[in-house]
């Protein structure tokens, strides 16, 4: 390739939003960023940048998927994956000893190595929450609640919330004799919804055809109450049973929020991230084949940083909303709105005061920039964007 073509071309996985796809996302994240607001919650802005073994606490599984360099000091560096690890970083650092709960939001690019498609990119962008400093269902059912009212009130109207607890799962896995490295291998066929993969690693286990059976069920345990009394006939131990529990409380204070028709129990749900310690959540519209928005209980990732502390959250997918609204028909072509300010011969400094006075009145101006005459004015394609064309003569 030449030097010529790689200084026109963009890094794998990455995009540039042209004008009206700007619009339309910054439309979309100042609406969610208000919704946050309105929640309680503050905004943070983290580094794009953090040390390898901050993002790397809960182990080295995800080292391959991140973006790495080196400082002068030889100090190895990557791009942010996620932002939950870097908010726990500040909360622990820099908010030790802020009175719990804490609220922090969020709106973020994050680079991720993944295969790239349609609405999956390896630079993406974020917006989403961190509640920190309660264990109470309640906290669960508050970041659920604000994920479904931020894609709601973004315009989406065919989507659905999938909650599971990783508990149930692992009190399974435990209670059938699975060691580490097995119930990992599980974990991560589910994660992957291969199913296929998932009875080949049951097969190649110590447990008995029922065990299998009730492990192979798990992603198909979708849908109402009836889920969880099934359920129940299989969750043989504490750990389980208490999972189904939080579960029941969680959707009973989500029809008080007034969107359990948007959610449905999911037990097989797994995130890909390894910290989550209880309720887990993606949110999922029809004909996207990946979640919109997901995130869950997290317990133990303060303790990394020295700083124990209780948290649930979420994250939004930016271009994920956008594509689903796009599929979904939101998307009327529409006119900025404002006006189109043109001018004949001799005109321009007149025109610079009107523009200047409807700027001053929040009405957006855009002034041509030379002369013209009204006929042109109105053939000028700039003009067909505004509302309405004011021509001085």
């Amino acid at each position: 390739m030449k030097e010529k073509d790689i200084i026109l071309e963009i890094p794998y996985g990455t995009r540039d939003f042209l004008p009206g796809e700007a619009a339309r996302k910054r439309e979309i994240e100042t609406r969610i960023s208000s919704i946050f607001t309105l929640f309680g919650y503050d905004e943070v802005v983290t580094p794009t940048i953090e040390y390898l073994s901050t993002l790397t606490t809960e182990g080295e599984a995800i080292e391959p998927h991140l973006f790495k360099f080196f400082d002068k000091q030889n100090r190895t560096l990557a791009l942010r994956h996620e932002m939950t690890t870097p908010i726990a970083r500040v909360v622990a650092s820099r908010m030790r000893g802020e009175p719990l709960p804490i609220r922090l939001s969020y709106v973020s690019n994050v680079c991720r190595y993944e295969e790239a498609q349609a609405g999956r990119q390896c630079e993406f962008y974020q917006a989403g929450v961190e509640l920190m400093g309660s264990s109470s269902p309640a906290a669960d059912a508050e970041v659920i609640a604000l994920a479904a009212t931020c894609i709601k009130d973004a315009g989406l109207k065919d989507f659905q919330i999938c909650l599971g607890n990783v508990k149930f799962i692992n009190g399974l896995m435990k209670d059938f004799g699975l060691d580490t490295s097995e119930q990992d291998e599980i974990r991560r066929m589910m994660e992957k919804h291969d199913l296929v993969g998932l009875r080949g690693t049951l097969g190649g286990t110590s447990l008995d055809d029922g065990q299998r059976e009730v492990l192979a069920s798990l992603p198909l345990l979708h849908g109402g109450d009836e889920v969880i009394e099934r359920a129940r006939g299989i969750a043989a131990n504490d750990e389980s049973r208490e999972a189904l529990g939080n579960l029941m409380e969680i959707y009973r204070l989500l029809k008080s929020y007034g969107v359990d028709e948007f959610v449905y129990f999911d037990l097989g749900v797994i995130r890909d991230f390894s910290y989550y310690t209880g309720m887990v959540f993606e949110a999922y519209t029809p004909g996207l084949g990946f979640p919109l928005a997901g995130g869950g209980r997290y317990d133990r990732l303060l303790s990394d940083f020295g700083s124990p502390c209780p948290a649930t959250g979420f994250a939004l997918g930016i271009e994920r909303l956008m594509l689903a609204l796009e599929r979904e028909g939101r998307y009327a072509e529409r006119h900025a709105g404002g006006v189109f300010i043109a001018y004949a011969e001799g005109k321009r400094d007149e025109a610079i005061r009107e523009a200047t006075r409807y700027r001053s009145e929040g009405i957006a101006a855009s002034l041509a920039t030379s002369p013209m005459s009204e006929a042109e004015a109105n053939d000028c394609p700039l003009r067909r964007r505004y509302e309405s064309l004011a021509y001085i003569k």
